[in-house]
């Protein structure tokens, strides 16, 4: 080998540009940590002349010829998508490179392909860039807590969202006003649709489950809900019970089962999380010997992404010079994966009602036909603005939700006004 561990980077966006400029400041340091220099050998770029703080030598349209230089020691991956980076990685990994990816939603659908390959060569496949940017959450779930059982890892792991939810709670604005703003601000994309519909959060769910749980989970087997739907009203309605509305992505463990889900939820305004705003992101790890651990920062952006690739890339670079190896992947439990409607959730549900004797006992009668009890009820209003707003007990979403859909076919019931999940709220 070289004096020199040879880097290949795939991509040179908002997170690439910032890997290169990182490689280049700390050169020195970064040598001093891993015992070898470390040398950017290529950039692969879809369009090399739109890169001039890149220097020309270095730039390429080639991936696959970089990828399959002989030379390259490691491969850094910051395209995102699955075709064609899939064959991309599985090409160098096959070689013998190491990998450092920050693609979620590629390690969400088809990460197993990509271990396998890395166990069969030897080599290191890392991704803590994969998820909450710089925050050091993968690592710790695969490694420190290795000698621990996880229960439950809940957490705002979208900052897009979180900014849109806070506003939207701050000011009273509505979804499309305070998506707007955060377009404007450069918090959501021009096509948000990953974001708000909740996809981003859901490959961040699967990655975190598959780590914490030691099964195999994909994007598939996450429950997906996001936040368009949200209203002005189910904001107001949260802020009446003392709580705020976040996307949380929610991985439980119940036995030999899990369960893996994003959605919008109330939680109280005294939950930890209730108090993340703006585009950061935190995640609580709950485990059965060190309890509750929580991780806060910022989850995105191009320097806090690209500090999360660097340190990946020093631990790969390490583990080539002392000649060691990083952890393979753990999916020995395999456990079963429950469907949505088997969780024990609870629901916050307010109707419009026509305002006459006996509409709350035929409300209290659907939701008791359907093994579902009620924990606080109030009525709000008069006449035609009368409203009902209950809040459930525990019970099986495919209970709360069949009862939500009786409701919304009976004479008496306008609409179902605001529909949401609860979390973190007592239930006595």
């Amino acid at each position: 080998m070289s004096d020199s561990l040879k880097v290949a980077l795939l991509g040179c966006g908002v997170v690439g540009s910032q890997v290169v400029r990182l490689l280049h400041e700390q050169a020195d340091d970064l040598e001093a940590r891993i015992g070898r220099r470390l040398e950017l050998a290529g950039v692969a770029v879809r369009r090399p002349n739109r890169h001039p703080d890149v220097p020309a030598d270095l730039l390429t349209a080639d991936a696959s010829g970089l990828v399959e230089r002989d030379d390259i020691d490691i491969v850094v991956e910051v395209v995102g998508g699955i075709e064609p980076v899939r064959s991309l990685l599985l090409n160098a990994l096959n070689r013998g490179k190491s990998v450092v990816s920050a693609n979620k939603a590629l390690l969400a659908e088809d990460g197993a392909t990509l271990y396998e390959a890395a166990s069969a060569n030897g080599v290191d496949l890392y991704y803590e860039a994969a998820v909450a940017g710089a925050i050091p959450l993968l690592r710790p779930l695969r490694e420190s807590l290795a000698g621990d059982r996880i229960t439950r890892v809940l957490g705002i792991v979208n900052g897009t969202t979180n900014f849109i939810l806070s506003r939207m709670d701050a000011t009273g604005a509505g979804f499309d006003e305070a998506l707007a703003e955060a377009t404007s601000l450069g918090y959501a994309e021009a096509d948000p649709t990953a974001d708000v519909d909740g996809f981003d959060a859901a490959a961040k769910a699967a990655i975190l489950a598959g780590l914490a749980f030691h099964t195999r989970v994909t994007i598939a087997d996450v429950f997906r809900e996001g936040i368009s739907a949200v209203t002005a009203n189910d904001i107001t309605s949260a802020r009446a019970m003392g709580c705020t509305v976040k996307l949380l992505a929610i991985c439980e463990r119940a036995g030999d089962s899990v369960s893996v889900r994003v959605h919008p939820a109330m939680i109280p305004r005294n939950h930890p999380l209730a108090g993340v705003g703006d585009a950061f992101n935190a995640v609580f790890v709950e485990a059965e010997a060190a309890g509750s651990l929580m991780f806060y920062g910022r989850g995105a952006g191009g320097s806090p992404t690209a500090s999360a690739v660097l340190g990946d890339l020093v631990a790969v670079a390490r583990n080539r010079v002392n000649g060691g190896g990083g952890t393979r992947e753990s999916a020995y439990a395999a456990l079963r994966i429950v469907p949505m409607g088997e969780v024990t959730t609870r629901y916050h549900v307010a109707l419009d009602v026509a305002d006459r004797p006996g509409v709350l006992a035929t409300v209290a009668g659907a939701f008791s036909d359907h093994g579902v009890s009620i924990q606080t009820v109030r009525q709000e209003g008069r006449g035609d603005a009368a409203t009902l707003v209950l809040v459930t007990h525990s019970a099986p979403d495919a209970a709360l939700s069949e009862t939500v859909d009786y409701l919304s076919g009976l004479d008496i019931i306008r609409r179902a006004a605001s529909v949401m999940r609860v979390e973190g709220m007592d239930a006595d």
